[in-house]
């Protein structure tokens, strides 16, 4: 799926790796090999009826009651996945809600400045997924007239738009029997099939998709699509696992050897890289310098204060120096500093020195930014920013704080 991401956030499930096999990691937890008389997993499509009745009954108690579930819209299914890739549940919700207010139409979304987009995205993250909805609700509005098309062949090919994330919106609006593969069903499926290997890589991938297909009931697809989901979310999680809550759990092989917290395969988490930044908050009577970032790359498009790595040897205040000139074209005189914030991109541990300066001459010339604009404090909410970007703004916008800057 080349613009999907599994949905959630996957350090619970980093680990060190088990090994490949049932008996073998039974025999690394000091258990027996599997005994003889635990059989073989059945085919999926021998279980595709016992699955159903069972999950569709248990989700039909147990869902939680979340917005994109009130009805069976396709575009608000589609915000919702979006939304979900990566992203935990509890923190989608009230994004969900601010986004269908200020978007509550495929058109809405459309006609609406990309700006105005990232603005309301501001702290989802994976910035790349709102400029995506951006640009595919723009192309369905143009190519269908605004109505979601039923149909998969159209929506392939769509900004954003991957195996997965299809399949989950044409299933739950208009119950195709389109199957569904992320983090939690996969889950699900490894343990229920006893299927140790590494979902992420080829073999074992192909296999899933081939048995999340074959355990598709002839209706109620979308429940049962987002019951597979659900299952894996609240009951199969990644540690700790409530076998005697889950409705599969008389056919599950990994609860037979006992191997559900060890399936499937987890690769370690990747090492922390640490990495230190300056900051510089430009400050000309009562404005501040915001430079918007280039048209690619990570935050595109978006606005923040200019700030960059420092390099081999350098003091922080030494780089602030160093990024005013480059990133901005002014000269200017470094003041004290402001504050540090820490936060994580992907693998990275940032932190980051923020300055405030007064500009001594020259004009706006950067070698990376765009643009920039002289704002004041009252005005910064308006431009979409990162998290990182949103804590020194809001610090900046204090009463307190401005008194001492301006």
């Amino acid at each position: 799926m080349k613009n999907d991401k599994d949905r959630g956030v996957h350090s619970a499930e980093d680990g060190a790796s088990p090994p490949s096999t049932p008996s073998a990691q039974a025999n690394s937890a000091g258990q027996s090999h599997q005994p003889a008389t635990v059989p073989k997993p059945p085919e999926p499509s021998a279980l595709r009826g016992w699955i159903a009745r069972r999950l569709l009954d248990w989700f039909t108690q147990s869902q939680r009651r979340l917005p994109w579930r009130r009805d069976r819209n396709p575009y608000r299914i589609w915000v919702s996945e979006v939304m979900l890739q990566q992203t935990q549940v509890t923190t989608v919700v009230p994004y969900f809600e601010r986004f269908l207010q200020a978007f509550p139409t495929l058109s809405a979304l459309a006609a609406a400045d990309e700006q105005e987009v990232l603005r309301l995205w501001e702290g989802l993250g994976y910035y790349r997924r709102a400029r995506d909805l951006h640009r595919a609700a723009q192309h369905l509005v143009a190519a269908h007239g605004g109505t979601f098309p039923n149909d998969p062949e159209l929506l392939r090919g769509v900004p954003g738009m991957g195996r997965y994330t299809v399949n989950a919106i044409l299933s739950q609006a208009f119950d195709r029997r389109l199957p569904i593969l992320e983090a939690n069903s996969q889950r699900v499926l490894c343990r229920l099939f006893g299927r140790a290997e590494d979902p992420h890589r080829a073999p074992l991938r192909g296999w899933l998709w081939r048995a999340a297909e074959e355990v598709l009931p002839r209706q109620r697809v979308g429940q049962f699509n987002q019951a597979l989901m659900e299952l894996g979310a609240l009951v199969c999680t990644p540690a700790a696992p409530r076998c005697g809550e889950c409705p599969l759990r008389t056919k599950c092989h990994a609860h037979r050897l006992g191997l559900q917290e060890a399936i499937p395969f987890r690769s370690p988490p990747p090492q922390a890289v640490a990495v230190q930044e300056s900051a510089v908050v430009l400050r000309q009577g009562p404005r501040v310098l915001l430079v918007q970032r280039p048209d690619r790359g990570r935050w595109a498009r978006m606005w923040e204060f200019p700030h960059g790595e420092l390099t081999n040897g350098e003091t922080h205040e030494q780089a602030a120096v160093r990024l005013l000139r480059a990133l901005t074209g002014f000269d200017g005189r470094l003041g004290p500093e402001l504050t540090t914030i820490r936060h994580g991109v992907t693998r990275f541990a940032i932190t980051l020195v923020c300055f405030e300066a007064t500009p001594l001459g020259g004009v706006f010339c950067s070698v990376f930014y765009q643009q920039g604009r002289w704002l004041e404090p009252a005005e910064l909410a308006a431009h979409p920013v990162s998290a990182p970007q949103r804590r020194l703004a809001r610090l900046l916008s204090e009463p307190s704080r401005q008194q001492h800057l301006f």
